[in-house]
């Protein structure tokens, strides 16, 4: 090959390179800015309109801020006290699915048919809301219901009552809120008393559908016809905290960073 070829083949093979790599830049700007188009601030119409993308968002905010956001407008409490607690550190945010177990002593194989059901009538997205009579040494859930739960895609379980086969539900990941582990069985000693009925759990009402926010700081109850207007002030609240941390890290003062950002 004379040397007139080869400088020819080689300018080609530059030019393909360049080619290349002018198409992977403009594919990763264009991945770029469709995901900053994505992650636009969104109105409380917009929300409400797009229940998934509500929900979707309501996974990346704080469970405190939430709380916080329904004090400011509601002037409610509407978190679960200290004595519900995860399982393992967790973070999620549902649907709710509720479920009523009354305490009544009986030998009706039939007597918590529907608590399956209802596991089974729920999906992706779905949060198991329980309240358990009297429950705090009754497992409400274990192994078993957590693995269905699991299975056909539930965010995570809250449980007013205990909780038991933790290695289990450790194993397979699935978040649980309880008031503690408990070996003990309901079996026997309650019957099923509706599904998607209104709930007080841990002394918080929840109605089906209403949205819960669950993460280490604990889990607060979103009123389904408020969600969308709690949402945009709990993001404001997010935002306003985490602008906070440097600020305080930068000038070392609590006092100048609330006096900054209004925020505690």
């Amino acid at each position: 090959m004379n040397p007139s070829s080869i400088l020819s083949s080689a300018l080609r093979s530059r030019l393909a390179r360049t080619t290349a790599a002018v198409s992977l830049a403009c594919a990763s700007l264009l991945t770029v800015t469709h995901i900053v188009h994505a992650d636009a601030p969104k109105t409380a119409a917009e929300y409400s309109a797009d229940p998934a993308a509500m929900l979707d968002a309501y996974r990346h905010v704080e469970a405190a801020s939430v709380s916080d956001a329904i004090e400011q407008l509601l002037h409610e409490k509407r978190y679960m006290s200290h004595r519900m607690a995860s399982i393992f550190p967790t973070k999620f945010a549902g649907t709710a699915l509720t479920v009523k177990l009354v305490k009544q002593e009986n030998h009706d194989a039939d007597a918590l048919t529907g608590m399956l059901k209802a596991i089974d009538s729920g999906g992706p997205g779905s949060v198991y809301v329980m309240q358990v009579e009297d429950g705090a040494d009754i497992a409400g859930m274990g192994g078993l219901m957590g693995t269905a739960m699991f299975s056909r895609g539930f965010a995570g379980a809250v449980i007013d009552g205990g909780v038991r086969d933790l290695p289990q539900l450790k194993k397979i990941g699935f978040p649980v809120y309880a008031t503690g582990p408990v070996p003990s069985t309901s079996v026997s000693h309650y019957r099923f008393g509706g599904v998607n009925v209104p709930v007080d759990c841990d002394g918080v009402k929840v109605a089906a559908n209403d949205i819960i926010v669950a993460d280490q700081d604990g889990v607060v109850v979103v009123p389904r016809d408020r969600a969308a207007e709690i949402l945009i002030l709990a993001q404001k609240l997010d935002n306003s905290e985490h602008s906070m941390y440097p600020f305080i890290e930068k000038f070392h003062s609590i006092q100048e960073a609330v006096k900054q950002f209004g925020r505690i």
